[in-house]
């Protein structure tokens, strides 16, 4: 992760809020990040609409996937980003065009995507941005489920037990 950092209560809102995820770079290929990250959010309640041009008109989850963010029917709230940073300013620049129309409030750059320029011109249009993070992880961390296999319970450990005396 790199150096960039994010009020835990922002995420928290940001997750809680979100209902209507479009998800630019998904993948069918169930061995991608994006295809079990959409997985796990569509779990949480998520809608989640996938956005690739190479698989659009097919289904992934059992959404429809779609060409671009102009084609998702309906409303928006976060655009999650998928695809390398370069590629990020070109969906920050639609989802900005589209942000009325769609109601798109949240700008979503996944682990390792990072352009700060694009960062900007979204922040000054008004959107929420966050860079380099991953929803499903961060879902997990501020939502206890790290707990649940034992993660940061203290049940799971790498030190060594004390021998009986």
């Amino acid at each position: 992760m790199s150096d960039i950092v994010y009020d835990d209560d922002l995420i928290r809102r940001v997750l809680k809020d979100t209902r209507t995820i479009a998800m630019a770079g998904a993948s069918p290929n169930w061995v991608r990040p994006s295809n079990f990250a959409m997985k796990y959010l569509q779990g949480k309640g998520y809608q989640v609409h996938p956005i690739n041009p190479g698989h659009a008109g097919k289904e992934i989850w059992g959404r429809m996937t779609y060409a671009s963010l102009a084609e998702v029917p309906g409303p928006i709230d976060m655009l999650d980003i998928f695809r390398n940073s370069e590629a990020a300013g070109e969906l920050v620049d639609e989802a900005i065009k589209l942000k009325d129309e769609k109601g798109i409030k949240i700008i979503w750059m996944q682990l390792g995507v990072i352009n700060d320029a694009a960062a900007k011109r979204a922040e000054d249009a008004g959107l929420i941005v966050v860079m380099d993070r991953c929803p499903k992880i961060e879902y997990g961390r501020l939502f206890g489920e790290l707990g649940w296999s034992g993660v940061n319970s203290g049940i799971i450990t790498s030190k060594r037990r004390k021998a009986p005396v």
